[in-house]
């Protein structure tokens, strides 16, 4: 009993410290909280696969439903959710930090690397990995004890792409509440949440370098 007290205190100082980082934006938050990850799991002697990383028997077909998944939410983002937070806000989603990527292949390229490595992986690990597992430790892992997980980590996510004005915390906030479900709905696995994440990215970007900025379909 000591112990699991003991260990929950010790979640409760990581999550605040975690949290510090991503709110004050100290340097690349992400690496320094993936720093702190690895720092949790060499003192609880836990290995990378407690974050959520589950064996995946078909590949392919995890690829292709996550795939068709994310397809559907970027429709949803861009025909509904995206317009209403820029009407309801009165402005939009600031893409100001990709303005020379429309027709810039070499940009492209450096944003896709970075996406399934920083972002996809990198953030996957911080957000739905290590964060959720510290927070279900303090709150629990009932129904509420999940909600209250996705909530926070998901809010965390958001602050973290601040530099996106209102509308892109809303939005980012939004995706990570679908990259949790994403996670649960295949079997709480975290490599579901790193491929939702990548592809979702990867179709924004692509879109980008294609025809430019959009704001919604409305």
């Amino acid at each position: 009993m000591f112990g699991e007290v003991r260990w929950r205190i010790v979640a409760v100082i990581e999550l605040a410290l975690a949290s510090a980082m991503i709110v004050l934006d100290l340097l690349i938050p992400t690496l320094l909280v993936l720093g702190l990850c690895a720092v949790s799991l060499i003192v609880r002697r836990d290995g990378v696969r407690t974050l959520g990383f589950k064996r995946v028997d078909r590949p392919s077909r995890l690829i292709l439903m996550v795939l068709v998944l994310v397809l559907v939410w970027t429709v949803m983002q861009l025909g509904l959710v995206m317009p209403v937070l820029s009407h309801v806000t009165g402005t939009s989603q600031d893409l100001s930090a990709f303005e020379d990527l429309k027709g810039n292949v070499g940009n492209l390229a450096f944003l896709l690397l970075m996406t399934w490595t920083l972002a996809a992986l990198g953030e996957e690990i911080v957000y739905r990995g290590y964060l959720q597992i510290r927070v279900r430790e303090i709150v629990g892992s009932s129904r509420w004890g999940i909600v209250i997980t996705v909530l926070v980590t998901s809010l965390l996510f958001g602050i973290a792409h601040s530099e996106q004005g209102v509308v892109g915390i809303l939005a980012t906030t939004l995706d990570a509440v679908f990259f949790s479900w994403v996670r649960l709905r295949f079997n709480d696995n975290l490599w579901a949440a790193v491929l939702a994440h990548g592809l979702s990215n990867t179709i924004g970007f692509v879109t980008f370098f294609l025809i430019g900025p959009i704001y919604g379909l409305w």
